[in-house]
C-alpha cells in the first residue's frame, strides 16, 4: 500500500506539469478557438530565456518572474502579427499557422542555442520529507506549490478582476461582449499571453527534470493535450484536473502494467485521448456543443 502512494505522489508532481500546459491549450482555445500546437515550443523557448538568465548569474527566482513577463508580451505579440491576420479563416488554415509556428519557434531556438543538450539548475532544494512511508522529494512538492500558486491567482483574476470579466465574457460570447463595448481583440492578445505565461512556467518547471534542448517539451505536450482532452478543452478546472489525473495513471501504468513499463508509457495518453474521443467528447468537465436543425 505504501507503494501505491509512493507512485500516487509522483504521479501527481508529473501531473501538476501537464496540468500547467493542458490549461495553456484551454485558455487559447477558449478565447479563440484555436488548438495551438506550438504551445510546447513556445514553453521550451521560456525555458531557454530563463536558462540564459541563470547562467548570466541571475538567481532563479528573479529570472522566473521576468521570463514569464516576456512570455506574456511575446504571446500577445504572437496573437497580434501572426494570429489575428488569419483570424476567421478556415479551421485547417488555423491548424496549419501554428504548426508553422511549431517549428519557427523550434528552428529559431536551435539556432540561438543549439541542439546540444543542456543542464537546467534544479531551483528546489535537495532531500524529501517522509511522511507515513511515503517520501516526496523537495522538488515535487515545489512543482505543486509554484503551479497551485499560479491557478489560484489564474482563479482571482477571473473571477475578481474586471479584465477577468471582459476575458470571461469573450470567451462565452465574442459578438455580444463587442456589442458592450469590450475590446474584443485586446482582451484575445491578452489571452494568448495569459496561455504563453503558463505555459514558461511549465516549461522552466520541466526543464530540471528534463534535458535543455529544443525538442524537450514533445512529451509534455501530448501529455498535455491528452489532460485537456480527458478534462474538457473549455474547462479551466477539467484542463487541470485532467492533468493530474493523466499523471497518476502514466506513473501507475508503467509501475504496475510490466506490458508498458517505462517504455510505452508514452501510449497512455494516447489511449486516454481515443477513449475520451470515442465516449465523451466534451471531456468530463466540459460542455457538449448542441446545435439546432
Amino acid at each position: 500500500m505504501t507503494g501505491f502512494a509512493q507512485q500516487i505522489v509522483e504521479g501527481l508532481s508529473a501531473g501538476a506539469l501537464y496540468a500547467g500546459m493542458a490549461l495553456a491549450l484551454v485558455l487559447i482555445y477558449r478565447f479563440t478557438g484555436i488548438v495551438n500546437f506550438a504551445q510546447g515550443e513556445l514553453a521550451m523557448f521560456s525555458a531557454f530565456l530563463a536558462w540564459q538568465l541563470v547562467e548570466s548569474g541571475m538567481p532563479f527566482w528573479a529570472a522566473l518572474p521576468i521570463t514569464v513577463a516576456v512570455s506574456f508580451a511575446g504571446g500577445m505579440l504572437i496573437e497580434r502579427i501572426v494570429i489575428r491576420p488569419v483570424e476567421g479563416a478556415p479551421e485547417l488554415t488555423l491548424v496549419i499557422v501554428t504548426v508553422g509556428l511549431f517549428f519557427f519557434v523550434n528552428a529559431a531556438a536551435g539556432w540561438i542555442w543549439s541542439y546540444q543538450l543542456k543542464s537546467f539548475p534544479n531551483p528546489f532544494p535537495d532531500g524529501s520529507l517522509r511522511l507515513g512511508g511515503v517520501t516526496a522529494g523537495y522538488g515535487s512538492l515545489g512543482v505543486l506549490v509554484v503551479v497551485s500558486a499560479v491557478m489560484t491567482l489564474l482563479y482571482l483574476l477571473f473571477r475578481y478582476t474586471r479584465i477577468g470579466l471582459a476575458m470571461r465574457a469573450v470567451a462565452a460570447n465574442p459578438q455580444s461582449a463587442r456589442l458592450v463595448g469590450i475590446g474584443v481583440g485586446t482582451v484575445l492578445a491578452l489571452g494568448w499571453g495569459l496561455a504563453a505565461a503558463v505555459g514558461a512556467v511549465s516549461g522552466v518547471l520541466s526543464a530540471p527534470l528534463l534535458f535543455l534542448e529544443p525538442n524537450m517539451m514533445g512529451g509534455v505536450l501530448i501529455y498535455a493535450f491528452a489532460a485537456a482532452t480527458l478534462g474538457g478543452f473549455d474547462s479551466p478546472g477539467g484542463a487541470v484536473a485532467g492533468g493530474l489525473i493523466v499523471g497518476v495513471a502514466e506513473t501507475l501504468a508503467g509501475a504496475y502494467l510490466d506490458v508498458i513499463g517505462t517504455e510505452l508509457k508514452i501510449g497512455v495518453p494516447l489511449v486516454i485521448i481515443l477513449g475520451v474521443l470515442l465516449l465523451r467528447p466534451q471531456g468530463l468537465f466540459g460542455t457538449a456543443t448542441v446545435e439546432r436543425v
